[in-house]
C-alpha cells in the first residue's frame, strides 16, 4: 500500500507541470454490449479483422475480446494541425484477462493481447519486403505480454529499421496495469535523432498463430508533452 501511495504522490508532482496533448477514457459511459459506435464517435477508425473482435464497455473500461485467430487495429490518424508535437511520454491504464496461448516473441510468435502503436513523422522506411508490405514511418509499440521480458526491446518480423516493441508488463488476471512510457527517450535511443510529431496511434490485438483468443481492456490513455527532465517507470496496482 505504501508503495502505491508513494507512486501516486510522485505521479501528481510529475504531472503538475505537464501539458496534456491527448486524453481518452471511458468514464461516465454506461455499460454497452457493442462499443463500436462509441469508438467511432470518439474518432477511432478500424483496420484488419474488426468483425472477429467483440468491443464492449463494462465498468468504464473498453474491452477487446476474440476467440479466433485474428488481428485488429483501432486508432486515429492525426493529420496536419491535429498532429501532436513534442510528445514526451504516455500514461496508459490497461490490463489483460486472457493471453493468447503460445504467443512468445522469444520463439518468433510475435502476437499480443493488447499494444499501443505510436507513429511518428511522415518519412517512410521499408518494411523489409519489396512488394507485399508498404513502407511506414517510424513507430514505437509498448505491449503487455505473458512471457516476454519486461523492459526488453523487441523487433518485429517486418519494419526492423523503423519499428520497436517494448514489453511493459507480464501481469494478467484482469489487474489494472499503470504504464508510464517515455516516448521521447525511447525514440532517441532507438533512432538516434529528435522525436518528430506523433502523427497516428492505434491499439492492437493479435492472436494469429495462437490458441484460445484473447481478452484485454483499456481504462485510459494520456499523451503528455513536457519541457525538461523527468523520470518514468511502470507500476502495477
Amino acid at each position: 500500500m505504501m508503495k502505491i501511495f508513494l507512486f501516486l504522490f510522485f505521479s501528481i508532482l510529475l504531472f503538475a507541470q505537464d501539458r496534456v496533448l491527448l486524453h481518452i477514457d471511458f468514464k461516465g459511459i454506461a455499460d454497452a454490449t457493442d462499443a463500436t459506435e462509441i469508438l467511432h464517435q470518439k474518432g477511432f477508425e478500424f483496420q484488419l479483422d474488426k468483425d472477429r473482435f467483440h468491443f464492449f464497455i463494462k465498468d468504464e473500461r473498453l474491452y477487446i475480446e476474440t476467440k479466433q485467430k485474428a488481428a485488429v487495429l483501432f486508432g486515429m490518424i492525426l493529420h496536419n494541425k491535429k498532429e501532436l508535437k513534442n510528445p514526451a511520454y504516455v500514461e496508459i491504464e490497461w490490463g489483460v484477462e486472457r493471453f493468447p496461448e503460445n504467443a512468445y516473441w522469444e520463439n518468433g510468435i510475435n502476437r499480443l493481447p493488447i499494444a499501443l502503436i505510436m507513429v511518428f513523422g511522415m518519412d517512410k522506411l521499408s518494411s523489409g519486403l519489396p512488394i507485399l508490405a508498404p513502407k511506414a514511418p517510424t513507430f514505437l509499440c509498448p505491449f503487455i505480454g505473458q512471457k516476454e521480458k519486461v523492459g526488453k526491446v523487441y523487433l518485429g518480423k517486418l519494419y526492423k529499421k523503423g519499428g520497436r516493441y517494448y514489453c511493459v508488463s507480464n501481469q494478467g488476471d484482469g489487474v489494472v496495469v499503470h504504464t508510464l512510457f517515455s516516448v521521447e527517450q525511447a525514440y532517441k535511443k532507438a533512432f538516434d535523432k529528435a522525436i518528430p510529431a506523433l502523427t497516428a496511434f492505434a491499439f492492437q490485438s493479435n492472436t494469429k498463430d495462437t490458441k484460445g483468443g484473447a481478452k484485454a481492456f483499456i481504462k485510459s490513455l494520456t499523451i503528455y508533452a513536457k519541457d525538461g527532465k523527468y523520470n518514468t517507470k511502470e507500476e502495477e496496482k
